[in-house]
């Protein structure tokens, strides 16, 4: 899928093929803490989880806590430094997740680069209908717009489709993700039942056996532990269906500093920073060399309301002790833009941006929430997933960029043009510009007078119609007629049978 907003300059120019799916930081990590005060955070990380504990709710966790070595007391789980360590020895370092075709594979190991758009919203939001509760026709329609981008490398579940039951609606959403998209997608841990209908509708589609499906991460989910020291039971279902199964867990505290976490970054890192470490042990004595991504999503609350803050100096700083923790587990990662904005206006843009930031100055593997979130997670709006995008692809341009080349140094046109003359017509530039030239997706580089002469709106509005396009005029990947047959069947089958409710 050629990148939208950039085009040919004329019919001469040759095709400039984008590649944004291998890209890598080019970014030295920034600490924000020193690395005794890092090591520190880690040994107290351990100690929290040997000492302090952490409440695990399903019984089959704690069963192979305990035969991990672990003490446990009731609900409560007590995880020596040595199964910690071991689990983080055992963890792959660089994980292959696979997608549909070859050139849509993702290595997902430190110092490379993902991106992802606003996910697990409950409402979505556009400038044509309005502020709604999410539903599958939102899903799917977000589902495309993430497939037209090269920039976006994963589905994530965008908005929650709450016009589809609980019990089904697993079905749609798996659907539109595999038939819209070729793309690594995502799947809900709620409960075995629909995890395993989701494992079998990927395997089905995909043309793999069982043996095929286990061998190598197809698809991913998101835990997400319930802080303070919570693992619940889905969570720890999650974790467990997701390691046997040879998939990739995501594992993502959610620690608020001042709500659900100490008050400092320090202290919330260092909540967040066990949490994720008794989940991550979780998976590899479910299965040693289970793929499981590091994560964290830690921001400040306002402490008058209550209500999330995003793209702070505090989410800054977390997300660069997160990376430095990461670092010293070898682990790849995932970090979070987003922004507690209502709509997408300048407070939204300078939130995202800043936020984007500190999942690239830490290193971050993959990013998640870099495009079109909203109110702090509540909605995912149509138009700031574009004008979101535009940054994305700046940020894209400078990772895959390559060294300058003797021809780039440019001596040739340096010659050519006289002083005070101009380089618009040089040969040098009338070779390159058409492929290089990069046009936004909704800035417009005219002066002011022309720009209003020709009755132009503002980029909320030109986003309207990149998005209505790509909804309206996108193709889905050519994906096998009898697949797609297939899993219509399983679908309408499992359906009749009365799906898989969500465990509890």
């Amino acid at each position: 899928m050629i990148r939208r907003g950039r085009r040919a300059r004329s019919a001469e120019a040759p095709t400039r093929k984008v590649d944004y799916h291998n890209l890598r930081n080019p970014f030295p990590p920034m600490n924000a803490f020193t690395e005794d005060r890092i090591e520190a955070l880690h040994q107290a990380s351990l100690t929290v989880l040997e000492d302090i504990g952490i409440k695990v709710l399903l019984p089959e966790a704690r069963k192979l806590f305990a035969q991990g070595g672990a003490r446990v007391e009731d609900e409560m789980v007590f995880i020596g430094r040595d199964m910690v360590e071991a689990a983080i020895a055992s963890a792959p370092k660089s994980i292959l997740m696979k997608a549909a075709a070859p050139e849509r594979d993702l290595t997902l190991e430190l110092g490379r680069l993902v991106f992802q758009p606003g996910a697990g919203a409950p409402h979505a939001t556009d400038l044509v209908r309005g502020r709604r509760p999410g539903t599958i026709r939102d899903f799917r329609e977000m589902v495309q717009i993430t497939q037209a981008f090269d920039v976006l490398h994963m589905v994530p579940p965008l908005v929650e489709a709450q016009d589809v039951p609980v019990e089904l609606r697993h079905y749609a959403m798996t659907e539109a993700e595999l038939t819209l998209s070729d793309k690594v997608p995502f799947l809900y841990s709620r409960g075995t039942p629909q995890v395993r209908d989701g494992f079998q509708m990927i395997r089905d589609f995909r043309g793999l056996s069982d043996a095929e499906f286990q061998a190598q991460p197809w698809c991913y989910t998101i835990i997400n532990t319930n802080s303070p020291r919570v693992i619940d039971m889905p969570m720890a279902q999650g974790l467990i269906d997701f390691a046997r199964a040879g998939q990739m867990s995501i594992v993502t505290p959610f620690t608020l500093m001042g709500a659900m976490a100490p008050v400092t970054v320090a202290g919330a890192m260092t909540l967040s920073h066990a949490e994720a470490l008794a989940a991550i042990t979780l998976t590899q004595l479910t299965k040693p060399g289970a793929p499981v991504c590091y994560g964290t999503f830690t921001s400040n609350v306002d402490m008058k309301s209550g209500a999330p803050a995003f793209g702070t100096p505090e989410h800054f700083t977390a997300s660069l002790v997160a990376g430095q923790l990461a670092r010293r587990l070898g682990l790849p990662w995932r970090c979070a833009g987003g922004s507690a904005a209502n709509i997408n206006d300048a407070q939204a843009a300078n939130e995202t941006q800043f936020a984007l930031w500190g999942c690239l100055m830490a290193g971050a593997t993959v990013v998640i929430h870099s495009a079109g979130w909203l109110e702090g997670g509540l909605t995912v709006s149509f138009e700031k997933i574009i004008t979101d995008l535009e940054v994305l692809q700046m940020v894209a341009e400078l990772c895959a960029g390559t060294p300058a080349s003797d021809a780039d140094i440019a001596l040739d046109a340096l010659r050519e043009v006289q002083p005070s003359g101009h380089f618009f017509g040089a040969t040098h530039t009338m070779e390159r510009y058409q492929t290089q030239f990069y046009e936004p997706l909704v800035g417009d580089w005219s002066n002011f007078g022309t720009w209003t002469e020709r009755g132009e709106v503002d980029a909320n509005h030109r986003a309207i119609g990149i998005w209505q396009e790509i909804v309206e005029n996108g193709t889905a990947p050519a994906h096998d007629p009898d697949r797609i047959a297939g899993l219509s069947e399983f679908i309408a089958r499992r359906t009749q049978e009365g799906g898989a409710a969500p465990e509890s």
